[in-house]
Order: structure tokens, then C-alpha cells, then sequence
């Protein structure tokens, strides 16, 4: 079986998609729920790759100090933190300001033309 990081593919998947995926995904919510900037969530992106890479390493036998194992789980971990944080804030724009915004694509939201913004009761 392939492997990454010295670790296969279904652990990869298992503790970096999944497990740290999910931290990830909590991340970028609550960065973008407390109105935070999205760059304030990449040194918690570089943490959660320190700990994806750990958790590897002392559970499965995996590489510990793999650069490249190191770079592709925080790539994954950043970049679900992204989706969650466009997705989230998204959302709250729409639902705090409707009169101004409206949703363009699930990951962003641009403002209402001049002659439809009206204040929804």
C-alpha cells in the first residue's frame, strides 16, 4: 500500500482529513463567527499540522519530522479552515445584514443593487 509521511493512505485520511479536518473546520467557524481576519487562523492551521503530524507518528508509526508529509497535511488542514471561514462568514453577512447582501455563490456574497435594498421585517 502507499504511503505518506511514512504512514498509509487511510491513516492520512483518517487523522489529518478526518480527525484534524474536523478541528480545522471548527477553526475557520469560529474565526469567522467572531468577525476575526482569516489570517489569524494560519498559525492555528500550522499548529493542527504539528499535531496531525504527531498523532501519526505516535499512533501509526508514521515520519515525524517529514517536510513534505508536514506541508501536505497543513495544505489540507489550511484549506479546509478556508472553506469553513468563506463559508460562515458568508452566511453571517447574508443573515446580520439582509437589506445589503445577498448570497452570489456559497463562498461569498456581494452587495444588493441600489434600487432593492429595503430592510426586511
Amino acid at each position: 500500500m502507499e504511503s505518506i509521511g511514512g504512514a498509509s493512505i487511510s491513516v492520512f485520511i483518517g487523522v489529518t482529513v478526518i480527525l484534524f479536518g474536523s478541528a480545522a473546520w471548527m477553526t475557520g467557524k469560529a474565526l469567522a463567527v467572531a468577525w476575526k481576519p482569516w489570517w489569524q487562523g494560519v498559525l492555528y492551521g500550522l499548529l493542527l499540522g504539528v499535531g496531525a503530524r504527531f498523532i501519526t507518528y505516535a499512533l501509526f508509526q508514521g515520519e515525524l519530522l517529514s517536510p513534505s508529509a508536514y506541508v501536505l497535511s497543513t495544505a489540507v488542514l489550511l484549506l479546509a479552515m478556508l472553506i469553513a471561514f468563506c463559508l460562515y462568514r458568508t452566511h453571517r453577512m447574508i443573515q446580520q445584514y439582509p437589506w445589503l447582501y445577498e448570497r452570489q455563490w456559497f463562498l461569498h456574497w456581494r452587495e444588493k443593487p441600489a434600487g432593492t435594498r429595503k430592510l426586511e421585517t
